[in-house]
């Protein structure tokens, strides 16, 4: 028998990227409500207690309500693409390769809280250092990122797109966050083990995809005072063998003069970028992303593969 997978919210930006993901499998029965029922909460929980799997792409009360829905109902298990439950104990966070053996604590839970983009690109970057002991838990960590709009949803997406909005942007980037209280942050700081959180400067350019993530470093404030080769060293030992997320080669990066944050458009993957001159003491990490790939969607589909046993 087909595993049914149930996309509650699929039409909205994420949920329209995983179907979209999903529209080929033959191996895989994909439930689905038209959008005028997107609303009818009974439709909603009967489709939600019939899959195998139920992957939410919701607001955080939405996909808290959906959770609710189904309590006591162990056989279908959860991937939340909100921002509700990724510091929850409860939850895997779905991040497989974010240290050792978490693929396979996806793969065997019933609850999976999908990692934000932002928090992807900065986890990826700091959670290896960490491990490593070169990146003390109390450091001053600051993270720069920009974004595509896309990552704001639909109503960004109207916002930036659509110059008769009442909100329309106009602008080419800008950027938001002010408060230094961004909801992306709790998850940063826990699941990068950091003992503080860091400052986080998001951004947002006139670009639907893609996404660079930025963490600068004083090397002479690090455990050992490394080079920019045990920087890359650590990272590189940390992703060996997977697939997914790919630590640049130092020589290839120190021979470009810009990156593109949509250089990954279109794709699951992840790079890694290890940028600086040697003897400096300054390192900058860089992650490159599509911000509906492996920044949502693409981590969505990949979380569900493993928690079907088919990667």
């Amino acid at each position: 028998m087909k595993p049914k997978i149930f996309i509650d919210g699929e039409h909205g930006t994420t949920g329209l990227q995983i179907r979209s993901r999903l529209s080929d499998r033959a191996d895989l029965d994909v439930l689905s409500i038209p959008e005028a029922e997107r609303r009818n909460r009974d439709l909603r929980a009967a489709m939600l207690k019939d899959a195998d799997i139920a992957i939410l792409c919701l607001p955080d009360d939405a996909a808290r309500e959906s959770v609710a829905m189904l309590d006591g109902v162990n056989s279908t298990r959860i991937i939340d693409t909100s921002t509700a439950h990724r510091t929850h104990p409860d939850w895997a966070y779905g991040f497989a390769e974010m240290t050792s053996g978490q693929g396979e604590k996806i793969a065997k839970a019933r609850l999976v809280a999908n990692p934000g983009c932002y928090p992807t690109g900065a986890i990826s970057l700091l959670r290896p250092l960490v491990e490593a002991g070169i990146l003390p838990t109390d450091y001053p960590v600051t993270v720069n990122a920009v974004s595509g709009y896309t990552g704001g949803g639909k109503q960004m997406i109207a916002q930036m797109e659509d110059e008769t909005h009442p909100e329309h942007i106009a602008a080419p980037h800008f950027l938001y966050g002010l408060t230094l209280s961004h909801k992306h942050l709790p998850e940063m700081q826990a699941h990068g083990l950091l003992a503080r959180a860091p400052v986080f400067a998001p951004s947002v350019g006139r670009f639907a995809q893609g996404m660079i993530v930025q963490v600068p470093l004083h090397l002479a404030d690090l455990s050992g005072a490394p080079r920019l080769g045990d920087i890359h060293a650590a990272l590189q030992a940390h992703y060996a063998g997977q697939p997914v997320v790919e630590v640049v080669p130092l020589a290839e990066s120190a021979a470009l003069t810009r990156l593109d944050p949509t250089a990954l458009n279109g794709t699951d993957g992840m790079r890694l970028y290890v940028f600086g001159t040697e003897g400096k003491g300054q390192a900058n990490l860089v992650a490159v992303l599509d911000n509906l790939g492996k920044g949502a969607s693409g981590a969505a589909v990949q979380n569900m593969a493993l928690m079907l046993g088919a990667a």
